[in-house]
């Protein structure tokens, strides 16, 4: 597995921010990429879900997490969905191969590799979703895993 730090451009997005269990993501994902083809908005990188607590921390209707797209252009925020400006950072990253519901096997050895290199985690963990399983089998499923970091 090979992990970088890299540098995350600033970027617009649109998102959904819920709080319970995961299976309603494939369900907001869509809700989402709906609504920016609705308004012709074109989106500029796969679409996203950020995590704020664990499963292994709290019960399902505890979890907090976000579903969300970057995009050019300009749109109100409508219902739930929220528009916000995420900063330019650097962000430890690896690309996780097989079903989504594994990718968070690589947490840990990011973990360890931002604290070898004397980052320290500066938000939650986002999952970025480079195919879909509507294309390929879960087992060539890719995600983009990365952490938000700052030099201690």
């Amino acid at each position: 597995m090979e992990i970088e730090l890299k540098k995350v451009k600033e970027y617009q997005a649109a998102f959904i921010f819920h709080k319970g269990g995961y299976e309603k993501i494939p369900e907001l994902l869509g809700k989402l990429v709906g609504f920016l083809m609705e308004k012709n908005l074109q989106i500029e990188m796969p679409v996203y879900g950020a995590y704020f607590n664990s499963p292994h921390e709290v019960p399902p209707e505890e979890l907090e997490w976000e579903v969300g797209a970057a995009f050019l252009g300009d749109v109100e925020p409508e219902g739930d969905i929220q528009i916000k400006n995420v900063p330019e950072h650097e962000a430890v990253s690896t690309v996780f191969k097989g079903p989504y519901g594994e990718a968070a096997s690589v947490y840990g050895s990011l973990f360890e590799y931002a604290a070898k290199n004397n980052y320290q985690i500066a938000g939650p963990v986002e999952e970025i979703y480079l195919n879909s399983p509507d294309e390929v089998p879960e087992s060539e499923l890719l995600t983009e895993v990365q952490f938000p970091v700052v030099k201690k």
